[in-house]
């Protein structure tokens, strides 16, 4: 479990530093949707060996990849680390849910 703590801490040494946002090489927006929605099918956390695999199968990627993809995706604020490890989601099918608004008074 360590080890996925240790992959994802370039995620962490580069979010919020300015840098110039693209996907990885290799990587098209197919590739990108595949990931986004690999990751939300398991519930939009992935953190563990349990997570990793289904989106391995899901998106064709290997493990590699996948961590590329994860920092691209935390760099461009699509997700955010999660303060045990690993990443969730927070676009598309992941994203918070907006409060409901509150209806207003009678008057």
């Amino acid at each position: 479990m360590l080890y996925k703590s240790l992959a994802l801490l370039p995620i962490v040494a580069l979010a919020g530093c300015g840098v110039l946002v693209m996907p990885p090489e290799g990587t098209d927006d197919a590739d990108l949707v595949a990931f986004d929605e690999a990751v939300a099918s398991i519930g939009c956390d992935l953190v563990t060996e349990a997570d990793y695999l289904p989106v391995e199968l899901q998106t064709g990627m290997g493990r590699e990849q996948l961590l590329q993809v994860a920092q691209y995706r935390i760099n461009a604020g699509d997700a955010v680390v999660l303060e045990g490890g690993g990443l969730r989601l927070v676009t598309g099918r992941c994203a918070p849910a907006a409060p409901a608004a509150l209806p207003e008074a009678a008057g």
